[in-house]
């Protein structure tokens, strides 16, 4: 029998909690019949909902809780309210227990990060978690991060998050070894704050085995996919996030707008509507939803708080992928060379001053 992957739910989650989880569980069901699932969530909001799909009942539990956490709840307040009675608790606690490889959550982002670090820490010698998001480019997809969970990092948590998400890289695209670039405001090496211009000076200087280095890069790079994972700090990176995603519904809105505007446009339309649709797949968010989790001891997948059942099962399919591909473990065997080759570079010094 071929080895099912467990994943945890929180039912409770979201803009539209299981009304959109669930629908969207039973869709990612079907791309990956392996799955199985825990769901977490108030039992008589949840089953009627469940009871609809069968054949994702019968690959899943569902486990009451009776404390559902609120979009607009403060971090520390969740903490106190939500600590083991929330499905969003629950749901990073199975991961925990090892009940569940990954936990997939569209709830507040602040509470969840709180509870996944609280419940699960962070790895040895990670000082700070970052969230990783798919970033579609001219070449395809690549990932940045951290977009929003460490604000003003400095220059040792910009190399972590750089081997974070050259591990993430290789889980995802299959990269042996993926270009990182940090984010700056120019490519020359003066430019830039000292701590972007520290970590770059180190991640020249150190050789990693998991990843090459290709120097800064610019906020134009994002779009044109110049390297496989760009690297900034969670205030910069949240706001190219939101930034990207405001622009795209932009010129979405603006493209509606003139193709209805007169007959001739409209009937321009229809003559180009296989290249609009095209144009609209690519622009999807949904099909890039979920931010992931990384330098935990576990995996939790952050599901934009307004997505539908599709978008919501995209945030599932990434699950799955990491735990498939074997995320955490990668991240390990990355951190334990660097900090090994750190020492090595640093251990002639010491016996110098000895």
């Amino acid at each position: 029998m071929a080895k099912t992957i467990p994943i945890s739910l929180d039912a409770m989650g979201g803009d539209h909690g299981a009304e959109v989880v669930i629908p969207g569980a039973e869709i990612a069901l079907v791309r990956h019949p392996d799955i199985r699932f825990q769901i977490f969530g108030n039992e008589k909001v949840v089953r009627p909902i469940l009871d609809r799909y069968p054949r994702l009942k019968a690959a899943s539990s569902l486990i009451h809780c009776d404390v559902a956490i609120a979009m607009d709840t403060k971090p520390s307040q969740a903490l106190r309210q939500g600590r083991w009675r929330s499905s969003m608790w629950r749901s990073i606690e199975a991961v925990k227990t090892g009940e569940a490889s990954v936990a997939v959550s569209a709830g507040n982002t602040g509470a969840l990060m709180a509870m996944s670090k609280f419940c699960l820490r962070t790895m040895a010698n990670i000082e700070r978690p970052a969230i990783a998001a798919i970033w579609p480019t001219s070449r395809g997809e690549s990932i940045v991060l951290d977009v929003g969970a460490t604000i003003g990092a400095d220059a040792q948590q910009l190399i972590d998050f750089a081997i974070l998400g050259g591990a993430m890289a290789r889980a995802l695209f299959g990269i042996e070894k993926p270009t990182v670039g940090l984010l700056n405001i120019g490519v020359e090496e003066v430019k830039g704050l000292e701590e972007v211009r520290t970590a770059g000076r180190l991640l020249r200087e150190t050789p990693l085995r998991s990843l090459s280095y290709s120097g800064f890069v610019e906020g134009d790079d994002l779009g044109k996919g110049t390297v496989d994972v760009v690297v900034t700090e969670g205030f910069a990176g949240n706001i190219a996030l939101k930034t990207a995603e405001g622009t795209a519904k932009q010129i979405g809105g603006y493209l509606r707008s003139a193709m209805s505007r007169t007959l001739m446009s409209r009937i321009g339309y229809l003559f180009a509507k296989s290249a609009f649709d095209r144009l609209r797949e690519k622009m999807d968010p949904r099909k890039v939803n979920g931010g992931v989790f990384l330098g935990l001891n576990g995996i939790v997948i952050k599901s934009h708080g307004g997505t539908d059942a599709e978008g919501f099962a995209a945030a599932i399919d990434l699950a799955y992928d990491m735990v498939r591909n074997e995320l955490t473990h990668k991240i390990a065997q990355d951190l334990v060379h660097y900090h090994r080759g750190r020492y090595a570079a640093a251990a002639p010094v010491l016996e110098g001053d000895l």
